[in-house]
């Protein structure tokens, strides 16, 4: 028989893993409708400006597939560390594993496309 206190530990690790997959679910909804709201944002006030040259909208467009792909790519990753979480909760001992950040690995996404940004600008492509 299982001792209870282990039981409710890791009835308690289960909770924490579905709170991080819905914050990160949130984190990626947000990134992919940054990513598509941008796009359409700056070509309307383009063309309400009379703007109808479209020779920068490749820079915005990449900047733009880039958030949406950093949102799918995140929730991708964030539902693959949810199941291994939930299949080491359902062992018997549970064991922790340190696992590649996945936090850190977006941040470092999202600061790439800035930088890309701040390049583009500077070279008048946005």
């Amino acid at each position: 028989m299982s001792n209870p206190n282990t039981e409710l530990a890791k009835t308690r690790n289960r909770a924490a893993a579905e709170r991080t997959t819905l914050a990160w679910i949130r984190t990626a909804l947000a990134l992919i409708s940054f990513g598509f709201g941008l796009d359409k944002i700056i070509s309307a006030i383009r063309v309400a400006g009379g703007d109808a040259d479209s020779s920068n909208d490749m820079g915005l467009q990449l900047m733009s597939m880039g958030f949406i792909g950093i949102g799918i790519f995140t929730l991708l990753i964030a539902m693959r560390q949810h199941k291994r979480e939930l299949i080491r909760l359902r062992n018997d001992p549970y064991l922790y594993r340190e696992e590649p950040s996945l936090s850190i690995a977006a941040a470092s996404a999202v600061l790439l496309i800035g930088v890309m940004a701040f390049v583009l600008l500077l070279a008048g492509f946005i």
